[in-house]
């Protein structure tokens, strides 16, 4: 689905060039959830501006369904970890803001805005306002407003961190269960090794840097089975990609 072919991208930082990406290649496949971990500043947020289209490459491309992109596209959702709600905004209000900027008739966008705010479990709170809400519900509007579009290409910038643990493992599941039933596209980027592994069908260990490079890359096929979190092969695999982080890449090619 996605071709990120050779990119580079570097910027100005005072009189020095800043080199983040140099010849970086990644494909990612229809449906896949893969996951970002690596340290802060080792460029995974800057990854997800570039396959939003709000950031361009300085060389290379990157393609979506073969073809190459500037700009934003309409198919593509971003969640950042500040939530992007607006606290003018009552909770229905906030969920059908991208259908109403899309000028959606009024019948179609209150039905999808309805059916996103039962799913996400927000019917009894839908006239609050941001500040009303814990940080679980003002997530799951978030969640809700980027779903009402119909994404094929879900971005999402550690979504989950600012919330307490129960919280964190309980949107976890309802991402999981999002991605499961709707065959979404998704690219998550976090620091938990936990959430990686929990998550992630794919997940790619960056190493900080300059520029930035993959330093593992593991397949997790057994993410979505009943009982992983508890099952030895999640702690085998958080602890691999834990070595992982604490080697800086000293497994790489394993």
């Amino acid at each position: 689905m996605i071709e990120v072919s050779h990119c580079d991208l570097t910027y100005k930082q005072g009189m020095s060039q800043v080199q983040v990406y140099d010849d970086f290649s990644l494909n990612i496949a229809q449906g896949e959830s893969l996951v970002l971990i690596g340290p802060s500043g080792c460029g995974k947020s800057t990854l997800l501006y570039l396959l939003s289209g709000l950031l361009s490459p300085t060389g290379g491309e990157i393609r979506i369904w073969g073809e190459q992109f500037k700009g934003t596209r309409q198919k593509s959702a971003f969640i950042l970890q500040e939530y992007g709600l607006f606290p003018w905004l009552n909770v229905e209000q906030n969920v059908s803001l991208g259908l109403r900027v899309r000028h959606a008739a009024k019948q179609t966008r209150q039905e999808r805005t309805e059916e996103l705010i039962r799913k996400m479990g927000l019917w009894e709170v839908k006239h609050h306002f941001p500040s009303q809400l814990s940080g679980g519900q003002r997530q799951r509007v978030a969640l809700a407003r980027a779903l009402t579009l119909n994404p094929d290409l879900l971005l999402m910038d550690e979504p989950l961190s600012a919330l307490d643990a129960l919280t964190r493992e309980r949107l976890q599941t309802l991402l999981l269960e999002i991605w499961q039933e709707q065959k979404l596209t998704t690219v998550l980027v976090t620091h938990s090794i936990e959430e990686a592994v929990f998550l992630g069908s794919r997940i790619l260990v960056l190493l900080d840097g300059r520029p930035t490079k993959i330093v593992g890359e593991i397949l997790n096929p057994l993410v979505g089975t009943p009982g992983y979190r508890q099952s030895s092969e999640f702690f085998e695999k958080t602890s691999y990609v834990r070595s992982l982080l604490e080697r800086g890449g000293q497994d790489e090619g394993k």
